[in-house]
């Protein structure tokens, strides 16, 4: 670390001692954004806009998980209707993790070039069309199957090149028209979704300065439980009233409603008629970062890089295995049906919020408090991986709600990893460069789910048992720590040539 990075460090620890962020959790009940500056003796207030984009970002992300999960929740209807196998349920979500890993590789780089606002728009356009798709699935599967078949039978055989010679039994499926059309309509889906993240975080980092990202980022971050929470309450009861058919179709407009406000109320700070002279200069109030635009290509080189990286590799397949399989196992491990998992799922993303916001205020306390953020992030990241551990139990308990608990704890602990985790690209790397980085990432997360969708299938094909599975969630945030730990021991900025 030169001497000029160690000045913006301490510097910003400096800001941290000395200053009271009144973000939405910390006010208590005095309006958003007032600052205590130096010893407390001068108060002065800024606006709160800030917050409003902030929970344009929390919609965002509840939309994008309710478009994500309402598969998981029909899962046994749609089993019922069509006939589907654990492997064929694994191949579908297979579809939307390698259209999201795929757009991960486009979406940051489109984020930095044109803006966060069409960005986000053309993102939240794509993945809604991919949720309509869903309820005319059957109609594309006629049209996609004669595609398709080959070229998942040579994704196979590329698998069984690698796993039979080590002993393992080979991979097959035999795709159904259903099958088909669910893949393409997947697959749409996660190449809009896959916008989401890049476009929140480099939000983030414009409209936040650092010591408030971390706790912005936790509260959008949080849209996504309350997505996965809403969805087991009210697709049972569109299918009560109408069908499965309608339930996509519902759901996938809301994506549309959403565009109108972020159309209505976002604008870049500084060309923001709303935004006040205050807030924009406290918004701006870190040290200045040098203007760097960084070919996408060099940002592979630096070990920060492939620090977030490799720590989403590992850690997004695990909440994608609560996201799309704790429904089927509810049903296999305590016998609940579409009627009756709705308030244990509910639960646990309830659980999963707090965790969210709790796991970006304990490093944003700790930062305060006069820690380096390195220590701030990586104290918070190792609660979070050891809170995780116990989920192994669930899968051998008897009851129900013991088991939901241990879940539901799992996943407010992903959700508290995953704040800290991609603040850590904001402090690592300059704000061209946050939300490259972040796609870099989260092609990575979405390989990560590339192979688990299909791999929980298989187990489970074999197995019936979620032993396994949950072995792998129990040790995954503790690998990734240590790797993390190793490629940048002290979250130095990357210097940018």
């Amino acid at each position: 670390m030169n001497e000029e990075q160690a000045d913006v460090i301490e510097s910003q620890k400096q800001q941290d001692d000395g200053e009271f962020l009144a973000a939405p959790e910390e006010s208590g009940g005095s309006a958003a954004g007032a600052v205590i500056a130096g010893a407390g003796d001068v108060v002065k207030r800024v606006g709160r806009y800030r917050w409003t984009i902030c929970a344009l970002l929390f919609f965002a992300s509840a939309i994008n998980y309710v478009d994500r999960q309402v598969i998981a929740i029909l899962k046994p209807t749609l089993q019922k209707e069509f006939g589907w196998t654990d492997i064929d349920y694994g191949w579908i979500i297979f579809a939307f993790s390698t259209a999201y890993a795929l757009g991960f590789i486009f979406a940051g780089r489109f984020m930095d070039k044109f803006g966060t606002k069409i960005g986000f728009t053309v993102a939240i356009v794509l993945w809604s069309i991919g949720a309509l798709m869903h309820a005319w699935a059957v109609g594309v599967g006629e049209i996609a199957l004669p595609i398709l078949t080959p070229v998942i039978n040579g994704i196979l055989a590329a698998v069984n090149a690698v796993i039979t010679p080590l002993g393992f039994a080979p991979w097959s499926i035999v795709l159904s028209v259903s099958v088909a059309g669910f893949i393409v309509a997947r697959f749409v889906l996660g190449l809009g979704e896959s916008g989401n993240f890049p476009a929140a975080i480099k939000t983030t980092a414009e409209w936040f300065p650092k010591k408030e990202r971390a706790l912005a980022t936790g509260i959008f971050n949080a849209g996504t439980n309350v997505g996965a929470l809403v969805t087991p309450l009210v697709v049972p009861i569109l299918v009560a009233v109408w069908g499965w058919y309608e339930a996509f179709i519902i759901t996938g407009v809301l994506g549309f409603f959403w565009l109108v406000f972020w159309l209505l109320f976002y604008n870049r700070p500084d060309a923001h008629p709303r935004l006040s002279a205050e807030e924009l200069a406290y918004i701006q109030s870190d040290p200045a970062e040098p203007v760097t635009k960084v070919p996408w290509a060099k940002l592979v080189k630096y070990r920060q890089t492939w620090a977030f990286a490799l720590g989403k590799f590992l850690t997004d397949p695990i909440w994608w295995i609560y996201l799309f399989w704790v429904p089927d196992f509810l049903q296999r491990q305590h016998g609940l049906d579409l009627k009756s998992f709705g308030l244990p799922i509910a639960t646990i993303y309830i659980i999963a919020d707090v965790g969210s916001v709790g796991g970006g205020w304990i490093s944003s306390w700790l930062i305060k408090r006069g820690y380096t953020v390195n220590r701030s992030r990586k104290t918070a990241m190792l609660i979070c991986a050891l809170a995780v551990v116990p989920i192994i139990l669930a899968s051998i308990t008897s009851s129900l709600w013991l088991g939901v608990i241990l879940i539901g704890i799992a996943a407010a602990a992903h959700q508290g990893w995953s704040a800290n985790l991609f603040t850590l690209t904001s402090d690592t790397f300059p704000k061209q460069a946050v939300g490259s980085v972040v796609g870099i990432g989260g092609m990575f997360g979405a390989i990560g789910g590339m192979v688990i969708a299909p791999l929980v299938g298989y187990i489970l094909a074999r197995t019936g048992s979620y032993v396994p599975i949950f072995i792998i969630a129990a040790s995954a945030y503790l690998i990734a720590l240590l790797i993390i730990q190793l490629l940048a021991p002290k979250l130095e900025q990357a210097k940018i040539e």
